[in-house]
């Protein structure tokens, strides 16, 4: 059975506000998470996917009232990251209202937690959060960074990715963080080497400027799309992704 591709808008958060920048820096208003939450629910959005950015680097837990309201105003699929450190912060956001959870820095630093929470809670809450930059350090010439894109690892993108799905990760969330809020398009190559190797649903994410952006990804592997710039700019609604998308020949819900 061949499953719809889900259009996902993403509220980068910062301070109880969502924020967007270019390529993680620079970041600007962009408004009250919950409205715009409630906004993209209306319009169709399959699931909605909120990352505290700044918690990580601030040394601090995500959000939580904001969560659950959120959670309150919206009846889809909620993907909540940010500061997820253990399977007790997990276990906090789903009782706050999340149905997945997005780790990235803290699993990098300890990789033993991403089985801790897909044993406790399913593989289908665990969403590996992949910021990833080029870089001819690694194989793959794709590096994996933390704290918001601030932090270089040594490690090469995709063989993390690959150990991270059989640790239990149920899903890759994979950012480029080069075509972050460029509106240049998603990072192809990127997507397919992810999908060549993936068991689990890929969310391709970063780049997204203009409707033909969205099939382009879904032709190179993606299970899921991601935006933000274009959504919160009123450049594009759900609706419109999915149209585009439909008429393409992609099945969408």
């Amino acid at each position: 059975m061949t499953l719809a591709v889900r259009v996902i808008p993403c509220l980068d958060v910062a301070a109880g506000r969502v924020v967007k920048g270019v390529n993680f820096e620079n970041l600007r208003d962009a408004g009250d998470p919950v409205e715009l939450a409630r906004l993209y629910s209306a319009q169709g959005a399959d699931e909605i996917t909120f990352l505290d950015v700044t918690a990580t680097v601030d040394e601090r837990d995500t959000t939580y009232d904001i969560v659950r309201r959120t959670a309150e105003q919206v009846f889809i699929p909620l993907t909540v990251g940010g500061g997820v450190r253990s399977a007790e912060d997990v276990a906090r956001l789903l009782a706050s209202g999340a149905d997945k959870v997005g780790v990235n820095s803290a699993a990098i630093a300890r990789p033993a937690l991403l089985g801790e929470i897909a044993d406790r809670f399913g593989a289908q809450v665990l969403v590996l959060s992949l910021d990833v930059k080029r870089s001819s350090s690694t194989d793959s010439g794709f590096v994996v960074t933390t704290h918001g894109g601030r932090r270089e690892t040594d490690l090469d993108a995709l063989a993390w990715a690959e150990r991270a799905i059989e640790l239990g990760a149920g899903e890759l969330l994979v950012n480029s963080i080069d075509a972050d809020g460029t509106k240049d398009g998603y990072d192809l190559e990127l997507i397919r080497l992810m999908k060549s190797l993936s068991s689990v649903p890929v969310i391709a994410s970063g780049g997204a400027g203009k409707l033909g952006d969205f099939p382009e990804a879904v032709g190179a592997g993606a299970d899921a799309v991601l935006a933000a710039s274009v959504f919160h700019n009123r450049e594009l609604t759900i609706g419109d992704v999915k149209e585009a998308l439909a008429e393409r020949g992609v099945i969408v819900r």
